[in-house]
């Protein structure tokens, strides 16, 4: 199991240096700088010519590639033009609110599907399994951003159930109960919008399993010895069917990164998505840079917890 590991963790590096190396140049081939668009045009363009000098923005592409890693190394990721701060720093209190949005999103979704899944699996070709197959399907039609928007103008604007905005009231005392129910109430509603589109899919191959799984020989073997149908299902088919689900626990986190840059600029939620967009419009290439990375290596890290659930879970893809 560790070799195997070690294996997977030995493919994962060269990826992140090539994925570093892409994101630098695609980052540099955006037009404009940072000094582009925001810059009063009285201004003496030669004054402008030598502010960029001074900031290396003049250098050739692999010399400031060369710069940015050494700064990577000794966790130093340069400082954001348009916000004049530390990324760093920028990024810790953006990632904080985006990891607690990720957590909330994947509890909602496995307490969605996986009773949906079950339901749905087990009473097959009933009215039941037909409702939830057909909200499935409507899932699958609909686009992230569209049922964002409708979520937020139903129970943010008309019913008025959840904040329209932000991640927390201000004026309150951080650590109080008053701070954290807020941050509860921010965070519900992008939570919620984001779990009911990624839930589809794990409804739909739950059940698929559950379907495919009572049609097996050892399930037939069980029902012919005398086994209740509740122990057929608890002990055998929904143990079983669970598994693989679990196996693909690390690529729901690959799909959040994509829905969390739309569920964030909605919402305006300050979290790694709105400040991904927000760095773009503004060219904040230094931000841009780290939070791509920073996405990047989330997703390798995904496929990385997958397949070593996946190991566990059926040791025979395990690399000898």
């Amino acid at each position: 199991m560790w070799k195997f590991i070690v294996r997977r963790l030995v493919i994962t590096f060269p990826q992140i240096i090539l994925l570093s190396v892409l994101v630098f140049i695609m980052a540099q081939m955006m037009p404009g700088d940072a000094l582009s668009g925001m810059i009063d045009p009285n201004i003496d363009p030669a004054a402008i010519e030598k502010q960029r000098e001074n900031l290396g923005l003049n250098d050739p592409w692999h010399e400031r590639y060369v710069d940015w890693v050494g700064g990577l190394l000794q966790g130093d990721l340069g400082e954001s033009f348009r916000f004049k701060m530390e990324v760093t720093e920028l990024v810790e209190q953006r990632l904080i609110n985006s990891f607690w949005l990720g957590v909330a999103t994947l509890f909602f979704t496995y307490l969605i599907a996986i009773p949906l899944g079950i339901i749905s699996g087990r009473w097959n070709d009933t009215w039941g399994d037909q409702l939830i197959t057909g909200y499935t399907y409507i899932g699958f039609a609909t686009p992230l951003f569209i049922f964002a928007l409708v979520m937020l103008w139903v129970f943010g604007f008309q019913l008025q159930w959840f904040p329209t905005g932000g991640s927390v009231e201000p004026g309150l005392t951080p650590g109080s109960f008053d701070y954290v129910w807020s941050k509860f109430q921010h965070l519900l509603l992008p939570a919620l919008s984001l779990a009911l589109i990624a839930t589809v899919n794990t409804v739909q191959y739950l059940r698929s399993e559950i379907v495919d799984t009572k049609q097996k020989d050892f399930i037939i073997t069980a029902r012919a010895k005398g086994a209740s149908e509740s122990r057929v299902y608890n002990r055998h088919i929904f143990r079983n069917s669970l598994l693989p689900i679990a196996a693909f626990f690390g690529f729901e986190i690959t799909g959040l990164i994509g829905g969390t840059v739309f569920v964030e600029q909605i919402f305006g939620y300050p979290g790694m998505g709105l400040l991904f967009m927000e760095s773009i419009l503004l060219r904040d290439y230094t931000v841009v840079i780290a939070v791509v990375l920073l996405f990047g290596i989330a997703s390798i890290l995904g496929a990385l917890i997958s397949d070593i659930i996946l190991s566990l879970v059926d040791p025979r893809i395990r690399i000898k």
